[in-house]
């Protein structure tokens, strides 16, 4: 077996590489490389969106394709670039609109993976004659003991990327490989430098890529024009505090910038876009122990039999990309998933993700997850 778990030779092994035009998939492609291996690099045009396709740290736009394109050059291997701008507007972009105007928080990177990324470039993968397709994602896959590949975190947990791939299928793990899960962000850079690449110093992007300087409601405006109607904002003891000029524009636990005047600190509770209702409250009503989930997908280790036999499995989840694992149960009710965090949490938005994990070390097992569907109100959580 090579390093890539494949009964073959490197040089008779063909990767296909994800290339972005960033320093982790530019290290990917130059490491498989200099292994040895027959690489082809792939980079999926997305969106040239005005500003948004010469931003530093985008990715797959403008700049980027050209960063790309230099770095497939320098590592003499073969390189495409292929236009899916449609396929992601409808993928990605329109589904990210329609989910702000319906009072959700999505995360557009778990839509990409799962549609654009994961499907249509392991399309174009295969179609090239590829073993494997690789990306730069600081995530960690190694085969199981029944021969099919399984998912953890990384060694730098600071870049750990599984919230975004807990949608992934076992044939699609089983096909993708993850070359920078035991290296530090630091090391690929300076990996990157001993290349001499250079994008070795280039900017992650902090941003959505196609939300230009992070102002989502602009393109919400301009897909749902229907959206810019306004409605109340309302406490939970019923009063009527203000107006608002469309619940896209606020966020669950938000509290600055809601445009009205009260004597005590008030938050963003809940979104009700039927009624087009903001609704505010104090902090502590944000607390949430119990969120319901759809389109859960079971990676491998999943406690399924004591789901099935009504009982609550214990696991650790993470509810946001930017914070570690904590105590949680899961339950099925109803053919239903619920998840009950030990200690609770601030701020739930339905349209995030809830990822779990065999437990908290710093490289455990991802054993799936699931969209947020609702953060259920606290007298049922303590039922």
């Amino acid at each position: 077996m090579n390093s890539l778990d494949i009964a073959k030779r490197p040089e008779d092994t063909r990767v296909v590489v994800a290339m972005s035009g960033g320093v982790d998939s530019s290290v990917v492609a130059g490491l498989l490389a200099q292994q040895g291996y027959d690489v082809v690099g792939v980079t999926l045009q997305l969106y040239d969106h005005g500003e948004a396709t010469h931003r530093k740290g985008a990715c797959c736009a403008g700049q980027d394709i050209h960063d790309a394109r230099r770095v497939a050059a320098a590592l003499n291997i073969p390189h495409y670039v292929l236009d899916y701008e449609e396929r992601f507007k409808q993928s990605v972009i329109a589904p990210f609109a329609n989910a702000y105007q319906q009072g959700e928080t999505p995360v557009p990177c778990i839509a990409c993976n799962q549609s654009v990324k994961f499907v249509d470039l392991m399309t174009v993968a295969r179609d090239l004659g590829a073993d494997v397709l690789a990306t730069g994602h600081y995530v960690q896959s190694r085969l199981g003991a029944d021969g099919r590949r399984q998912l953890f975190r990384p060694v730098d947990g600071e870049r750990d990327q599984t919230y975004f791939l807990f949608a992934t299928t076992q044939e699609q793990l089983d096909y993708l490989r993850f070359p920078l899960g035991g290296m530090s962000k630091a090391a690929v850079r300076e990996m990157a430098r001993e290349m001499g690449l250079e994008i070795a110093e280039k900017h992650d992007s902090q941003d959505i890529c196609f939300v230009p300087q992070g102002k989502y409601a602009d393109i919400i405006r301009k897909m749902h024009p229907e959206a810019v109607e306004g409605g109340e904002i309302v406490h939970l003891d019923g009063r009527v505090l203000g107006s608002h000029a469309g619940i896209f524009n606020y966020t669950i636990g938000q509290r600055k910038g809601l445009g009205i005047a009260a004597a005590e600190p008030l938050y963003v509770i809940k979104l009700e876009h039927k009624t087009r209702q903001v609704i505010v409250g104090p902090r502590e009503a944000l607390k949430t122990h119990t969120v319901r989930l759809r389109d859960v997908n079971w990676l491998g280790g999943t406690p399924l039999a004591e789901l099935s036999a009504g009982n609550g499995a214990p696991v650790e989840v993470k509810i946001r990309s930017t914070t570690g694992p904590q105590a949680a149960v899961i339950q099925s009710r109803d053919g239903e998933v619920f998840v009950t965090l030990v200690s609770g949490e601030y701020g739930v938005s339905p349209g995030q993700a809830c990822v779990f994990y065999a437990d908290d070390s710093a490289t455990s097992e991802v054993w799936g997850g699931g969209f947020i569907a609702e953060a259920v109100p606290q007298v049922f959580a303590a039922a």
